[in-house]
């Protein structure tokens, strides 16, 4: 587990190598693509099959999965691995804590915010963009939640997120077709491109599934809150994006909020809430 969100956040760094020559929309498109490639042969969804109740979630995932991973690159690029994907990580939260009524979910609700308030630290000097772009990829990932969990029900097996995938790789198709017109999509930076989809697509996609045969899901889901503090790591490692001392602070509050919040999900006492639970936890992986 802790490889495979190692490999997600070290995907992400490896793409921002390719900004420079290809931006974070030809990372993106070349992501979907090596997303797709992997899903479609495993899953093999029978798309003339499908049903207009299974086609418009379908296709609202795959949007979902476009403007996701294009706001969390362009996040990544302006604001910085760490910064940006703590962000994100609030799309799951949200997600975790809706609905809730008790008083452990409430300050868990509240410490996500002051450690938003702790990262963010307002000022004139602040990119709002760049923060703007990260809590939209954060939207996006609780939207991803809900959807995906829809589609489990009206599709069997992986066949939705690949259609889906499928879907916004075909969104970025004018991205790349731009890119080869100017010249622009080959060399180090497809390199890169390719690494980032292979590394934050392929190898967590493979890893989570051996895990969550071998691991109950409430630990699953816990262990997803080491996502930012990687991703504040792998910025430091790979991209020498050194957080200040603020932001470790604010990354550690909202990784704990998280970490509570689903721990709390899990333990909730009632008919179904732990099945309810297992099935977000599964639904909260980032396959593309």
């Amino acid at each position: 587990m802790v490889g495979s969100a190692a490999s997600n956040q070290v995907g992400a760094a490896v793409g921002a190598h390719a900004f420079a020559s290809i931006g974070p929309a030809g990372v993106v498109a070349v992501r979907q693509f090596v997303a797709a490639a992997v899903l479609l042969p495993v899953a093999r969804p029978a798309l003339r099959r499908f049903t207009w109740a299974q086609w418009w979630p379908t296709l609202l995932l795959g949007l979902v999965f476009a403007t996701m991973n294009l706001s969390l690159y362009t996040a990544i690029d302006r604001i910085g691995l760490g910064l940006a994907v703590t962000l994100e990580f609030l799309g799951p939260l949200a997600v975790a804590l809706a609905g809730s009524r008790t008083r452990l979910d409430l300050l868990c609700a509240a410490g996500a915010g002051l450690g938003v308030y702790l990262l963010v630290l307002p000022g004139p000097s602040s990119d709002y963009a760049g923060v703007a772009l990260g809590l939209l990829a954060a939207a996006c990932w609780a939207a991803y939640i809900l959807l995906n969990r829809l589609l489990g029900a009206r599709l069997p097996g992986l066949q939705g997120p690949a259609a889906a995938t499928a879907v916004a790789a075909a969104l970025n198709l004018p991205v790349a077709a731009l890119l080869i017109g100017q010249g622009r999509l080959g060399g180090a930076g497809l390199g890169y491109a390719v690494g980032a989809g292979l590394l934050s697509s392929v190898v967590p996609y493979a890893a989570d599934l051996i895990a969550l045969r071998r691991v109950p899901p409430r630990f699953f889901g816990v262990l997803m809150s080491v996502h930012p503090v990687l991703a504040a790591l792998a910025g430091l490692v790979i991209l020498d994006q050194v957080p200040h001392p603020h932001e470790w602070i604010g990354i550690a509050v909202v990784v704990t909020a998280n970490a509570l919040a689903v721990a709390a999900a899990n333990a909730r006492p009632g008919p179904g809430a732990g099945g309810r639970a297992r099935r977000l936890l599964r639904a909260g992986k980032t396959l593309t």
